[in-house]
């Protein structure tokens, strides 16, 4: 990729939003940095939405709601959406060293989302000419035939994290588009750039004004304003389950349909039967991937007891093999963390675990010297003696942390596993297939992986039971919920 291809270099200039299919500043025209996480340098100037811009666009999408979108056929948004594929497809490196810059995501890991997130596009796009009502025989006296309707819910509020910009994107907007919604995206601060970069490709790809806005600024002043928007008929929202339930607080105003993923403190049962030298490092990037920065992270690893010992002890060695450095450089496995207040929450947390009495079997600390000074940066982390009601074993970290747990029956690593009040994920390690069986009927999670983690597809939905969230993203589920089904009765004599 040369320079004259790149399209939104991350050198710190100043950028617009996208409302209404042209690129503006804040109505109060103040803006905000975004620094590499690796380096402290800015690499970006965005503005700071609030209210009004997000009163602006949701007008925009209303207006191109009930306008000329409304009149696109299902092929037509099919042939849109796979040109946005193509896009993508295009400037997948820009894609994927945006991503990189502003959020410290490693190089190797951005570039591979490139299947996942064109899969995604790709996938929806083929839904679009799928979505059909069905003709219902009814008993009601003469001749009345009777059918649903499938229609679009109307205007989306997306509010996405920081973690995964593009697929958090895509994850949205391309259900949107498929169905004949529109949409109002509100990126993290944290991370705005490639969500602008993206808006700019879905105004290539010829989105008509108005159907895909992106609005930059903080929770407080932008994405609360758009989740209690009467304007707004759906909200879907990833992140925290504190602000998922001021999520739903405030969209009852218009009881607007609401979709959330939410946290999760995921279980990893690995069983003494199990391959463990498939496990061990499928296990360790369960927890370590993104620098534990994923909301599926698989932080509670229970082992069974006559293998706990020789896991942990291989898990160790396995982690501090692993080179910590810039996402930018292709040979990083772990970036560094977002930001400094998530780096204080991460360290928190490893202290807690010291103190509590947990002992450190490998990492445990925040890098400081040489070329770790300016980022934010702490090593992968393996905690041994740890019990479940330790903080560690408790509370979501958002960091590359993985506390170990013995146990002795498949009984015992169930309930515990289940003792939790997330259950976005869970991950199995055993070579017999009725344990798989079992234990994926019986874990209490919106996705259990065997002898596998981390894999999803778009057409497999994706969500949590209990605190993690509802709704589903991903397969005919997420449609569903950008819908309304219509009865419709004609009477015939």
């Amino acid at each position: 990729m040369t320079k004259t291809d790149i399209r939104f270099p991350v050198d710190g200039r100043t950028r617009k939003m996208f409302v209404d299919g042209a690129w503006v500043e804040a109505r109060s025209g103040q803006v905000f940095e975004t620094r590499n996480p690796a380096t402290g340098e800015v690499i970006g100037r965005v503005p700071r939405g609030d209210a009004g811009d997000i009163d602006i666009a949701v007008a925009a999408a209303r207006r191109a709601f009930v306008g000329p979108w409304s009149r696109f056929k299902p092929f037509e948004r099919q042939a849109l959406l796979l040109r946005i594929a193509d896009l993508f497809e295009k400037h997948w490196e820009e894609i994927s060293r945006s991503d990189t810059a502003d959020m410290g995501m490693p190089i190797v890991r951005t570039r591979a989302n490139k299947l996942r997130v064109l899969g995604m596009l790709r996938y929806y796009a083929g839904m679009a000419t799928a979505i059909h009502g069905q003709t219902i025989d009814n008993s009601l006296p003469g001749d009345i035939v009777s059918f649903t309707r499938k229609e679009p819910v109307g205007v989306v509020g997306a509010i996405i994290p920081w973690n995964a910009p593009t697929a958090a994107s895509v994850w949205k907007i391309g259900p949107a588009l498929a169905t004949g919604c529109t949409i109002v995206l509100k990126p993290s601060e944290e991370a705005p750039l490639t969500p602008l970069l993206i808006a700019d490709l879905m105004n290539e790809a010829g989105v008509p004004p108005g159907v895909v806005n992106v609005v930059t600024g903080t929770g407080s002043e932008a994405g609360a304003p758009l989740a209690e928007h009467p304007g707004v008929d759906k909200i879907v929202f990833t992140g925290s389950t504190a602000t998922g339930q001021a999520i739903i607080r405030a969209s009852a105003g218009n009881l607007k349909r609401v979709s959330l993923e939410l946290g999760g403190k995921s279980p990893v049962i690995v069983c003494a039967d199990a391959d463990l030298d498939k496990a061990v490092p499928i296990a360790a990037m369960a927890a370590f991937a993104n620098s534990g920065q994923i909301c599926i992270a698989g932080s509670r690893l229970f082992v069974e007891r006559k293998i706990h010992d020789e896991l942990v002890e291989r898990l160790g060695k396995f982690a501090s093999a692993l080179k910590i450095g810039d996402g930018a450089d292709p040979t990083t496995e772990i970036g560094p963390l977002v930001s400094e207040r998530q780096l204080d929450k991460v360290e928190g947390f490893l202290n807690s675990g010291r103190d509590e009495g947990a002992k450190v079997v490998t990492g445990g600390r925040r890098l400081r010297e040489g070329s770790f000074a300016k980022g934010n940066f702490v090593e992968p982390t393996v905690f041994a003696g740890v019990s479940d009601n330790m903080q560690i074993a408790r509370d979501e970290i958002f960091g590359p942390v993985i506390s170990a747990l013995p146990f002795d029956t498949l009984d015992e690593a169930v309930d515990r596993a289940n003792a939790t009040p997330y259950g976005l994920a869970a991950g199995v390690f055993t070579r017999d297939v009725s344990k798989a069986h079992v234990l994926s009927r019986s874990l209490r999670a919106g996705s259990v992986w065997v002898n596998t983690y981390h894999a999803i597809d778009p057409a497999l939905p994706f969500g949590g039971y209990k605190m993690s969230g509802y709704g589903r993203e991903g397969g005919t589920e997420q449609l569903d919920e950008y819908l309304n089904t219509k009865g419709v009765w004609i009477k015939l004599d």
